[in-house]
């Protein structure tokens, strides 16, 4: 028998979903990530972020953790499906089904951390910002990741806290203008 995701009234409580707002994306091809590359990382945070959804029974903590990790996958990889079947389902007030992972949630917070680390290390405003982004998930996810968290709370220290809004509600800029005229 083929079972779909239940939505929140038939699981008994109901949930509201603000889908992130992602413009126009963030990352352009300075960042230093191959395509294949971004789409994996998009697919495996939208899974974790599903996954999350699914076994909190969309608590608010799992939703908003949500949003930031499929804003984040949309702006690596706007077109990937785990992404946006997640952002659609949630939108409809659907729970989603947990989904097999590749990675632990452990597994993919090193890997997080170690890839924000060369992304560092390649510099760049565009890599600099993916590295922090980076960082602060994989001390979020695995907070017993001494490197994570020691990292994550030095970032933190110098530069603050990941402006998540900066990523889940991007405003629409102003229109470029054109040199000698409108």
């Amino acid at each position: 028998m083929l079972t779909l995701g239940l939505s929140a009234a038939e699981e008994g409580s109901a949930f509201a979903w603000k889908a992130p707002n992602i413009g126009s994306g963030l990352f352009s091809d300075d960042l230093g990530m191959l395509d294949r590359e971004k789409e994996e990382y998009a697919t495996n945070l939208a899974v974790y972020a599903s996954n999350a959804v699914a076994k909190a029974k969309a608590s608010a903590a799992s939703l908003e953790q949500a949003r930031r990790l499929i804003a984040l996958s949309m702006h690596l990889a706007p077109r990937n499906k785990r992404a946006l079947v997640a952002g659609y389902q949630l939108s409809r007030g659907m729970l989603p089904e947990v989904l097999p992972s590749e990675y632990s949630s452990e597994v993919l917070a090193r890997l997080l951390f170690t890839r924000g680390q060369v992304l560092r290390q390649q510099g760049g405003d565009e890599n600099l910002l993916l590295s922090r982004v980076f960082t602060e998930l994989a001390a979020e996810m695995d907070p017993r990741n001494e490197d994570a968290v020691y990292a994550s709370e030095l970032q933190r220290l110098d530069h603050g806290k990941v402006d998540w809004a900066d990523l889940m509600d991007v405003k629409a800029g102003p229109a470029v203008s054109r040199p000698g005229g409108s």
